[in-house]
């Protein structure tokens, strides 16, 4: 199979994902009708309730909710909100760049300390550094989100004042607007973003750790690497250039399903920090009862997960060919 074929035959399986995750979104939030619970909150007289009900679509038959449904968010149109009765498509994409800004910048730190300190552990087996490593790996998998975010708040924000207390930006540009000199601005914004973010790589650090000595162990028995050594190679070359690209498969495969999870742990991660993404957002919605818009964040995040899926198999390829021409 050659490169077309492979990435064709990966994105029709992205694609068959995207119309999944639909219909489960749809049986789900279909399952019981949220107008009904929507109005026993907020006690809606019965004609209210059926007049609400013609509104939205849910008298006509299933087949044809569904269609529209699937339309719509092929077409990113997910409705209005109900806490705000704002179009949900104006908000829904600044919150999301806020969330993958945090996440992308904690996963890409995550996994270069943690491939630098496993490769470290790995050829220091046994050692002092291997011990630290991998007993400082054990405990920050372990320590709650919450607890850290309130650790690194105490510590940084109301001891020492280096970073704010929250948002990802000052209230004050609401009023004044944002500064004219753009690298003014984004420093400022990476200061609100530090600290969300170190959150997010001291719990997912430890897993790259762990696994990434795990794989150079299984790497550094090889002969290859004793020939690569006794034609005078570097052990830096020879640990970080031949073995670690050979081992890095399965911490690939890591990487896909460690995104995954940071972006479900922002929901803890940007409530403690007040940071306005996807995640506070279904904090919010879930207190107001606001469907709609949890029905926009969970097509959103589960297109996140397959877009980052479907760019870890082109990575695949590029690192093992059989994969590849399989």
């Amino acid at each position: 199979m050659g490169l077309r074929e492979y990435v064709a035959k990966r994105a029709v399986y992205s694609i068959f994902l995207v119309f999944i995750v639909i219909t489960i979104n749809f049986a789900i939030f279909m399952a019981r009708s949220p107008i009904e619970m929507f109005a026993s909150e907020k006690r809606l007289r019965p004609e209210q309730i059926e007049e609400l009900k013609v509104r939205f679509g849910l008298l006509e038959p299933i087949h044809v909710r569904y269609l529209k449904y699937l339309q719509n968010l092929l077409t990113f149109q997910f409705g209005y909100s109900y806490r705000t009765g704002e179009a949900i498509s104006k908000e829904v994409f600044s919150r999301l760049s806020n969330t993958l800004s945090m996440c992308i910048t904690a996963e890409v730190i995550a996994v270069v300390i943690g491939l630098i300190l496993g490769v470290v552990a790995a050829y220091k087996r046994g050692k002092i550094a291997d011990i630290f490593f991998s007993m400082f790996s054990v405990v920050t998998q372990g320590l709650p989100v919450f607890w850290i975010g309130m650790l690194l708040l105490l510590i940084f924000s109301y001891s020492l004042g280096w970073f704010p207390l929250g948002h990802s930006e000052p209230p004050e540009w609401a009023i004044h607007g944002r500064p004219a000199n753009f690298l003014v601005e984004l420093a400022i914004r990476f200061q609100h973003l530090f600290l969300p973010a170190l959150t997010l790589v001291i719990i997912t650090v430890g897993g790259y750790v762990l696994l990434t000595r795990a794989s150079m162990l299984e790497v550094l028995s090889e002969d290859y690497l004793i020939t690569l050594k006794a034609k005078g190679l570097s052990n830096f070359k020879i640990l970080f250039k031949h073995a670690l690209k050979n081992a890095s498969l399965p911490i690939i495969t890591q990487v896909a399903i460690a995104f995954a999870f940071t972006l479900s742990g922002a929901l803890v991660t940007e409530t403690i920090f007040s940071y306005p993404g996807l995640g506070m957002w279904i904090w919010t919605s879930i207190e107001e009862s606001d469907y709609p818009v949890l029905q926009a964040i969970f097509y959103i995040v589960s297109l996140c997960v397959i877009a980052a899926n479907f760019l870890i198999d082109m990575i695949y390829g590029a690192v093992d060919p059989r994969i590849k021409y399989g």
